[in-house]
């Protein structure tokens, strides 16, 4: 097989809708946020929620998806986003704290099960072809970065009704849309009682979490939290600039196509470069853009080193799953342990959009950038260390994608 299958790129579409949500979701919840919350302290909590129920319905969608399959998960996952449009839209206009935090609850729910579109893309794929399935999945954040920002724009304040709440309401319209979108990808295998019990105990097994599965999952998690805790704080540290609203989207606008338009070359570049080296580079890049952090206090140097960020998080993110996905070729218990691959990654996400506030009015930005680049330079020693140690693990894993 030399082409992806034309489902590859539904997935592609879908991806695009659950990460324009993702989009608007970080350039309104801290604005909304801040403007509903009883202290300036709680304005990033709907966020925070948001990923906390990544987080907890992660690896409950695989389970999900395991039994009943991919098709009929990812229609029951496109509910939650219209919910979340509803409570968003109600929130605002009623100017509700609580509803914010429960419309951002109900949105996390619905990413948790469309993040395993870069997966489901490569069931049955060729093991030549997973990379590039998984990343030009990916790269529907490049539509995401052009779409979220400016449908924000444009509805923020559209027809006279409260700040932002059509922005809410959008997503209803992205569910239906989702939906409909899930209805058209084609039938897959459900797992039956028995296998489900054999892969329950499976899962289970310390010998599925070989070299590479860790790197993987470690690599990923540590990314999304590295890029979410700057990104966040980054947009909070431009207004105490005192740089304008336009100014600070049109940095995270320029931050979000760099996490997302390399995707159509990141797999081309594990296939010439190989997993090991891509997710180094990509942790690398994390700590140049730490560096720029520290050393400049800027606007200019602010946005490149939020490209710069957005760039190593896509090594990292599509590195990992890629390295995961051929790990786990074959392997009857797959779909679980890419749930707990993403509940880990969830995890950092969290505490990556928890933190950033508590970081900002402790340590300060420079100490936050100071803490980012003490963990990334452990990790890329850690693999640096391992991988020579456990060379056979990842070749063996490379050598099937040849």
């Amino acid at each position: 097989m030399s082409k992806l299958p034309r489902r590859t790129y539904l997935y592609f579409t879908a991806q695009s809708i659950n990460l324009t949500t993702a989009v608007m979701s970080v350039t309104m919840s801290a604005i909304v946020g801040s403007a509903l919350a009883p202290t300036t302290m709680l304005s990033t909590v709907p966020y925070g929620f948001q990923f906390l129920f990544v987080m907890l319905a992660t690896y409950p969608a695989s389970r999900l998806m395991s039994i009943i399959g991919r098709k009929k998960s990812f229609m029951l996952g496109s509910l939650p986003l219209a919910l979340s449009g509803c409570i968003g839209f109600l929130a605002v206009e009623k100017q509700s704290f609580l509803m914010l935090i429960i419309s951002h609850s109900a949105l996390g729910i619905y990413i948790s099960f469309a993040n395993f579109n870069r997966f489901a893309a490569t069931d049955n794929v060729d093991q030549t072809l997973k990379p590039k399935a998984i990343s030009l999945v990916v790269a529907g954040g490049v539509i995401a970065a052009a779409v979220g920002p400016t449908l924000t724009e444009i509805l923020r304040d559209l027809g006279g009704f409260a700040l932002f709440s059509l922005c809410y309401a959008s997503f209803i319209g992205l569910a239906a849309i989702s939906f409909l979108i899930a209805i058209c990808l084609p039938h897959d295998f459900i797992v039956t009682k028995a296998e489900i019990n054999i892969n329950k105990v499976s899962a289970q097994d310390k010998s599925l979490y070989t070299t590479p599965v860790v790197i993987a999952m470690a690599v990923a998690a540590l990314g999304y939290g590295v890029m979410n805790v700057l990104m966040i704080q980054a947009s909070m540290h431009m207004k105490h600039m005192h740089e304008s609203f336009s100014d600070v989207r049109l940095a995270i606008q320029w931050h979000v196509f760099a996490m997302f338009a390399p995707s159509f070359f990141t797999g081309n570049i594990i296939q010439k470069i190989g997993m090991k080296n891509t997710i180094c580079t990509g942790l690398i890049i994390l700590l140049v853009c730490t560096v720029l952090n520290i050393g400049a206090n800027n606007y200019s140097v602010l946005s490149l080193s939020l490209i710069l960020l957005g760039l190593g998080w896509n090594l990292t993110y599509v590195g990992g799953g890629a390295l995961l996905a051929q790990s786990l070729q074959n392997n009857p218990v797959a779909i679980q342990m890419q749930g707990r691959n993403d509940l880990v990654i969830a995890i950092f996400a969290t505490i990556g959009a928890f933190t950033p506030s508590l970081l900002l009015g402790t340590v300060g930005w420079k100490g936050t950038n100071a803490i980012c680049m003490v963990l990334c330079t452990i990790l890329l020693v850690l693999i640096c260390v391992l991988l020579n140690k456990k060379t056979r693990d990842l070749s063996a894993v490379e050598q099937g994608g040849k």
